[in-house]
């Protein structure tokens, strides 16, 4: 019985497991489409419904997430690397623009909610997801190399992009403090796909040796059997629709949120509103980043975690800059003094980390403490 009793288990798990992939992707998208078609807003939900409905449409959203991550990385191990990190960042980089600007065109103007949103993406990884993966791989590993030069790269490509357009904004004289000036914008989002482009560049061609992570080649030979058996087509239909879905969902919850907030007259509300955009967003990358890092293929995380971060400002803020010279509607991007300092030590921390070539479980507690103290902050500006 038991004999006959395995085999059909294991069955009965694989066709769970096709049904929630192929399952979950049309389902999110096709909810959202009747939540948009239907106009329904939260505020207009009985009581009891308002609070169950949207924690219904997360659940659904986390479990798309994660389908959408399988399908991603089919995708990315029949590309091969570094190809296949750059179709998970550049997938999770259209959901967070299509979600900023859908909300920066839905009611009122938002002119903080893309700072906040690319803010709290740059904050996340370079504190939280990166401060996971090098405790995980430190304690499970003891201590783990990586390839300074690619590595310092994208640190240098993070660390002009946040100071370009989170910081300077402040110090400009053509608008007012935290703005920049239409010319001013507009350059400013030109230079940011140009270095983006030029890093795409070097990590794709003359430079891509500095991004492979050898144990991920001589361990694996770049090859996942679980990936093989998945068709390149069926997962890169699965991903589109799974993306489309999570971005129409993500603005409805995003928006029931930033109402329910102002209703509380909660502080900060747009800081919480661009930490659950990002947090939502980064949820497949930071996912995949850890596992790496679990697996100790360091400098593959680190490939996934920190170019998210290039890929959120260098082609987030465009997309956000073009909506509000179109639209006509502000755009306000400069930090306020605190969170400088926090982006400062953030970034400060990052270049000493990664600057020996190894990393432990020690380097990895210190990013999580600043990764604390950013949360606290947002608890209690």
């Amino acid at each position: 019985m038991s004999e006959h009793a395995a085999p059909s288990q294991s069955a009965a798990r694989r066709r769970t497991g096709l049904i929630v992939k192929l399952g979950f992707p049309p389902l999110a998208l096709v909810l959202a489409l009747l939540l948009h078609a239907s106009h329904t807003e939260i505020g207009s939900l009985p009581s009891g419904i308002a609070i169950g409905f949207p924690l219904f449409i997360i659940a659904i959203m986390v479990v798309t997430v994660f389908v959408v991550l399988r399908h991603a990385e089919a995708v990315a191990h029949r590309v091969g690397e570094p190809f296949g990190t750059l179709v998970l960042t550049i997938a999770v980089t259209a959901i967070e623009a299509s979600v900023i600007v859908s909300m920066m065109l839905h009611g009122s103007n938002n002119p903080t909610l893309a700072r906040e949103s690319v803010f709290s993406t740059v904050m996340i990884v370079c504190a939280g997801v990166v401060g996971i993966c090098l405790t995980i791989g430190g304690l499970r590993h003891r201590e783990q190399d990586l390839k300074r030069q690619g590595t310092s790269a994208l640190l240098a490509v993070v660390l002009a992009l946040s100071m370009l357009t989170l910081v300077l904004p402040d110090y400009t004289l053509a608008a007012p403090v935290g703005n920049f000036s239409t010319v001013q914008l507009a350059l400013v989002s030109l230079l940011c796909l140009l270095l983006y482009g030029s890093f795409l560049f070097a990590q794709m061609t003359r430079h891509r040796e500095d991004f492979l992570d050898a144990a991920t080649t001589s361990q694996h030979g770049g090859h996942d059997p679980h990936a093989a058996s998945s068709s390149l087509v069926v997962s890169l239909v699965m991903l589109g629709v799974g993306l489309l879905g999570i971005v129409l969902l993500a603005e409805y919850v995003a928006a029931g949120i930033e109402q329910g907030l102002a209703a509380l007259e909660v502080p900060q509300a747009d800081a919480v509103v661009g930490a659950f955009i990002a947090t939502l967003v980064l949820l497949p990358e930071s996912i995949a980043a850890i596992k790496a890092s679990y697996r100790n293929e360091l400098q593959r995380s680190l490939n996934i975690a920190l170019g998210s971060a290039c890929a959120t400002i260098g082609l987030t803020v465009p997309v956000v800059a073009l909506a509000s010279l179109v639209t006509g509607r502000g755009v306000t991007l400069g930090l306020a003094q605190g969170d400088i300092v926090l982006l400062a030590v953030a970034l400060l921390v990052s270049m000493v980390s990664f600057g020996t070539g190894r990393t432990n479980a020690l380097t990895g507690g210190v990013h999580l403490v600043i990764f604390v103290a950013y949360l606290l902050l947002i608890a209690v500006p």
